[in-house]
C-alpha cells in the first residue's frame, strides 16, 4: 500500500517507483563482519557468496551490521526485526527508539508498529473463514453482500476474487485515506460510499492495486459476520493465535494505548506524525508487534493452526497461496491476497506496508519454513531498506551461483517494447490525474539490444539495464528483476508486467504523452508570462514617464486588449500558485481531507473565471485576422495568446484542474 506521500503531481504512483517499495531489488549484499565503512558510502558492502549457517548468532551479527547503517543513512528512529525457521525463533530484536524524544527503546515483544498494507492479509483470511462456512462466494457479484451498490461498468460485475487479486479495475482513491485526528474518523460504510472510485479496467483483466477494493472486502466481512470488522479480526484471528498486542482499532484500545511507537516523517528531530488512522480499515489499519507477527507466520506455515487453535483449513490456505493472476509463469504471481517475491531459489509470499512514517515487510517461505518480519517507524524506511533486507538475507543464507543466460533477438522484436508507459494504479477522474503526466517513463532499446527505462535505478543509484532471456521476457543485467511485455491480439506491446504483480505499466497513447502535453502547457504559460511581463514593463514605463502622454502603438499594430491581458494574469497566477504550494509542501503534505475543500472551491472559482475570460481572448485571436490594416506580426501575437488560452482551458478541463470538490 502506497499512501499519499508526495505532492499532488505525484499521485499516480509510477510503476517502477512502486515496485521498489513492494518488490525485491538487486543490490550488492553486505556483511556485518566486513570492515567498517564511511557513512559517505551509503550502500552496505558486499559479502562472499558462500552460504552462511542460518543460526541465531550469525543472524544477529547480520542484522546488527545492516539495520544500524540503514537507520543512520536514512534517519530512521527505530526498527523491529523477527526471523523464524522451522517453527523456532532465531532472532527477535528491536533497534533504536520508539520515541526519539523520550529515548524509549524499541521492544519487539511489546512495541506496536503500524503495519499498513500487511493488514490486507488479515482481511483475506477473514474472507476465507467466511467462505469456509459457506457464507461467501468468491465468484459472485460483490453487490450481493453490500447495502449500497458498486456502480456498473464494462458489463461485468466485480467479485471477491477480483478484489483479492487487485483486478477490480478501480482507479486510485486518496481522499481521507490517512488522517491523524480521531474526531474526523468516518464509518467504514460512509467512507466507501463517499469515495467510490471510477472503474478504469474490466474486472479480472488488468491489475491496479486498490485499497478501496480491500476496504470493500472488509465491509463485506462486517456485513456477513454482523460484527464490526475490528471486532471480527480480534475474536477470530488475534485471540485464537494469542496475538495479544495486535488490533485494528484506530487508535488502539486503552489496554494497548501506551504501546504504539511514534512515527517520524523524514527528520527524527521534528515532532512525530501522530497516530496515522488509515481508511479503509481493512486495507491498512493493523497495529502489531514483531512477536505477534511471528505467531501469525507460524500459523500460516502450519496449515492455519497454532497451539491447537485453527484459523483456516490447510486446503483453504493452500488455495490462497495458489497463483491466481500473473502475466507469465516466469514472473512472481498474485495469489489470493498474498503476493510472491522471488530471490535466488526462494519463493517468498506475503505483503509489505507503507504509511507516511511506517514501512514494513512480512513474508514467509513455505518450502524453507521461514518467517521474516521487519518494520521501520520513519519515512526513511521506505523504498530502499526493505529490498536490501530481502536481497541480503536471501544472498547470505540461500545464495545462488546460477548465472542467467541472455539471448539475442531480432531488432524488430525487441524494439516493440519501446514507448512511454504509466502505472495501472492511477487516478483519471480526479484533480490528481495530472500527476500521470509527470510519472510517465520512456522505454528505449539501444543498438546493443539493451533495454533502458527512464529514471529507473537500482538501490546503488545505477541505471538498470535489461536484456532478453526469452520471448517478451527481460531480466536485469546485474540482478534478478524481470519484465514481461504483454501484447494485444495484433501483436503490439500494450503493457509491461513487473516483479510486483499488483500493478502493470500501460502504454500511453500519443495524445496523452506527458512530454508533449507538458511542453504545450509550458509553452502556453511562457507566452502568457511574456504578456504579464510586458504589461508590468509598460506600467513601469508609464510611472517613469508620468507627465508625458502615453505613446500610441506603431502604425499597423495594436496592443492586446485588457481581457487578453487579464486572462494571462489569471492563468499565470493560478498555475504558479498551485505549483509553488505543492513544491514547498513536498513530503510534508498529508493526503487530501475535507479540510482541502475550501482550497478546491477556490481553485474551481479562479479556474472558471480564467475559462470565461479565455473565451474572449480566443475570440479576439480569431477576429483579429479580419483586420486588413494590421500587420501580420500583430495578428500572430493575438493568435499566440488565444492559442495559449485555448490549450490551458482544454488542459484545465481534461485533466481536472476544475472539477468536483470531493473527488481527490
Amino acid at each position: 500500500m502506497h499512501p499519499f506521500r508526495v505532492a499532488a503531481f505525484s499521485m499516480a504512483f509510477v510503476f517502477f517507483q512502486f515496485a521498489q517499495a513492494q518488490a525485491p531489488q538487486q543490490i550488492v549484499p553486505s556483511s556485518p563482519t566486513a570492515p567498517a565503512q564511511s557513512m559517505d558510502d551509503k550502500t552496505p558492502q558486499a559479502i562472499p557468496s558462500s552460504r552462511h549457517a542460518l543460526e541465531s548468532l550469525d543472524l544477529e551479527a547480520f542484522f546488527d551490521g545492516i539495520v544500524p547503517l540503514q537507520m543512520e543513512r536514512s534517519d530512521i528512529a527505530g526498527a523491529s526485526v523477527l526471523v523464524m525457521k522451522d517453527g523456532q525463533l532465531l532472532l527477535q530484536k528491536g533497534y533504536g527508539y520508539s520515541d526519539e524524544k523520550k529515548k524509549t527503546a524499541v521492544d519487539p515483544v511489546t512495541t506496536i508498529f503500524r503495519l499498513a498494507s500487511i493488514s490486507k492479509l488479515f482481511t483475506w483470511v477473514s474472507v476465507m473463514q467466511l467462505q469456509e462456512q459457506g457464507k461467501l462466494d468468491l465468484d459472485t457479484d460483490v453487490n450481493r453482500y453490500l447495502d449500497f451498490q458498486i456502480r456498473p461498468a464494462f458489463g461485468k460485475p466485480i467479485t471477491l476474487r477480483n478484489l483479492m487479486t487487485h483486478t477490480g479495475g478501480f482507479e486510485e482513491e486518496s481522499r481521507d485515506i490517512i488522517i491523524t485526528n480521531p474526531k474526523q474518523v468516518v464509518s467504514l460504510r460512509d467512507f466507501l460510499i463517499a469515495n467510490q472510485p471510477m472503474r478504469l479496467f474490466p474486472p479480472g483483466k488488468i491489475p491496479g492495486y486498490s485499497n478501496y477494493g480491500v476496504g470493500l472486502a472488509s465491509y463485506i466481512v462486517q456485513r456477513v459476520s454482523q460484527e464490526p470488522f475490528e471486532q471480527y479480526v480480534e475474536e477470530h484471528i488475534f485471540a485464537p493465535l494469542g496475538m495479544t498486542h495486535s488490533t485494528f482499532y484506530q487508535p488502539p484500545p486503552k489496554a494497548l494505548a501506551s504501546l504504539p511507537s511514534e512515527g517520524y516523517r523524514g527528520d527524527t528531530e521534528k515532532p512525530p506524525v501522530g497516530f496515522e488512522i488509515f481508511n479503509p480499515v481493512g486495507a491498512g489499519g493493523l497495529s502489531s508487534t514483531a512477536t505477534d507477527m511471528g505467531r501469525f507466520g507460524l500459523a500460516l506455515l502450519n496449515g492455519g493452526e497454532l497451539d491447537g487453535s485453527r484459523i483456516l483449513k490447510p486446503e483453504t490456505l493452500a488455495a490462497m497461496w495458489t497463483p491466481q493472476f500473473r502475466a507469465s509463469d516466469q514472473m512472481p504471481a498474485q495469489c489470493m491476497g498474498f503476493y510472491q517475491t522471488w530471490r535466488n531459489n526462494l519463493r517468498w509470499i506475503g505483503h509489505e506496508g507503507d504509511l507516511i512514517a511506517f514501512h514494513s515487510l512480512f513474508f514467509v517461505e513455505p518450502k524453507e519454513k521461514l518467517v521474516l518480519f521487519v518494520s521501520y517507524n520513519s519515512a526513511g524506511g521506505g523504498n530502499k531498506p526493505r529490498p536490501e533486507i530481502i536481497d541480503m538475507f536471501s544472498d547470505r543464507y540461500y545464495p545462488s551461483d546460477r548465472k542467467q543466460a541472455f539471448i539475442s533477438l531480432p531488432r524488430k522484436e525487441v524494439a516493440a517494447i519501446e514507448g512511454t508507459y504509466q502505472s495501472t494504479r492511477r487516478s483519471e477522474s480526479t484533480r490528481l490525474a495530472s500527476g500521470n503526466l509527470f510519472e510517465q517513463r520512456s522505454a528505449t532499446v539501444d543498438k546493443d539490444g539493451i533495454l533502458h527505462i527512464e529514471d529507473v535505478k537500482d538501490l546503488r543509484g545505477h541505471p538498470i539495464k535489461w536484456k532478453p532471456i526469452g520471448k517478451d521476457l527481460w531480466q536485469e543485467v546485474d540482478g534478478q528483476q524481470r519484465l514481461f511485455a504483454i501484447r494485444d491480439d495484433q501483436g503490439k506491446v500494450v503493457r509491461l508486467a513487473i516483479d510486483f504483480p499488483g500493478i502493470q505499466a500501460e502504454r500511453v497513447p500519443w495524445y496523452e504523452n506527458g512530454r508533449l502535453l507538458l511542453s504545450a502547457v509550458g509553452g502556453s504559460l511562457a507566452i502568457l508570462a511574456a504578456v504579464v511581463l510586458a504589461s508590468l514593463a509598460r506600467t513601469g514605463m508609464r510611472m517613469f514617464l508620468r507627465k508625458r502622454p502615453r505613446p500610441a502603438p506603431q502604425p499597423g499594430t495594436r496592443w492586446l486588449p485588457f481581457i487578453s491581458k487579464l486572462a494571462a494574469w489569471i492563468w499565470v497566477s493560478l498555475l504558479s500558485t498551485i505549483f509553488i504550494f505543492f513544491a514547498m509542501a513536498g513530503d510534508d503534505l498529508n493526503p487530501p481531507t475535507p479540510a482541502w475543500d475550501k482550497y478546491s472551491y477556490l481553485i474551481n472559482g479562479v479556474t472558471a473565471l480564467a475559462l470565461f475570460i479565455s473565451l474572449f481572448a480566443i475570440v479576439s485571436g480569431i477576429r483579429i485576422w479580419r483586420r486588413t490594416e494590421l500587420r501580420k506580426i500583430t495578428k500572430v501575437k493575438f493568435s499566440l495568446v488565444a492559442l495559449a488560452c485555448l490549450i490551458l482551458s482544454w488542459f484545465a478541463i481534461q485533466w481536472h484542474v476544475i472539477g468536483p470538490v470531493t473527488r481527490l
